[in-house]
């Protein structure tokens, strides 16, 4: 991998500068600090995949959301190149993406302290989620195959009769937001999902601290309500999915009174 990071590079035209490697689920990604020629901050992300697996939702995302969404009023990092290698039965992927140096808010999908978030955080979020579900695009994030599937089985009720489809970010969790300025970070797999599924998402991620988990229902009061409860279901089951795999065990017994609270709603 670092071999092909620093191919790419040197294909983009950018010097990758010292400081820390950040690598992805199973060594499938790196992604390093770099600079473009003009010194621009810039990042250098490098994905690998089999050569017959490259392609699709998840490689082709951020090339995807730079078309259809571009900076997404800033809120979004511009990707600035795309290179494309192959090796040996090996697709290699490099996006050169604008470089986002505030924090996270979280090191962690799980919100684990408040994060103290103004008023006017929470007005822009909600602004941004609007524009982009409004955005028209044929990915899919979610497919009704898999809500009839994963909602019977771990929230226990039937899939819920989607009304209305928009297109969500599809990860929106506390390690892919930033504070000041708000940043979307991660559009590997956005696309169409039921309605409310990224503000059901990131209450999901903040069930551990109550009143943030209060501010997000107030932010978005489409939760709770008939509208969002197939997203919410949907939520829900892929979660405990995770945890039934080992995962997300620190919300467990938040996503089971979750799904008691969901089960009780259904018409």
């Amino acid at each position: 991998m670092r071999t092909h990071h620093t191919r790419a590079a040197q294909a983009l035209d950018v010097r990758t500068e010292p400081g820390k490697e950040f690598w992805g689920w199973a060594g499938r990604t790196l992604g390093t600090p770099a600079r473009t020629t003009t010194g621009k901050p810039a990042w250098l992300r490098l994905a690998a995949a089999p050569q017959d697996k490259a392609g699709g939702k998840l490689w082709d995302g951020a090339l995807d959301a730079q078309h259809a969404l571009g900076d997404l009023d800033g809120h979004r990092p511009v990707l600035l190149g795309v290179h494309d290698a192959f090796d040996d039965g090996t697709a290699y992927r490099a996006e050169l993406s604008a470089r986002v140096d505030e924090p996270v808010l979280s090191d962690d999908p799980i919100l684990h302290q408040d994060p103290d978030l103004p008023d006017s955080w929470w007005e822009t979020l909600t602004g941004t989620l609007e524009k982009l579900s409004a955005t028209s695009t044929d990915r899919i994030a979610v497919r009704e195959q898999y809500m009839n599937r994963a909602i019977p089985e771990f929230v226990g009720i039937p899939a819920p009769t989607v009304t209305c489809w928009t297109t969500a970010h599809a990860d929106l969790h506390w390690a892919n937001l930033t504070a000041s300025p708000l940043r979307l970070l991660d559009w590997e797999g956005w696309g169409q999902a039921p309605q409310g599924f990224d503000c059901a998402t990131l209450y999901a991620y903040t069930l551990l601290q109550p009143d943030t988990a209060a501010r997000v229902l107030t932010a978005f009061p489409l939760l709770g309500s008939p509208a969002a409860l197939a997203a919410e279901a949907t939520v829900c089951a892929q979660l405990l999915q995770t945890v039934s795999r080992g995962d997300n065990l620190a919300l467990e017994t938040r996503l089971r009174d979750w799904a008691e609270n969901l089960r009780r709603r259904q018409p």
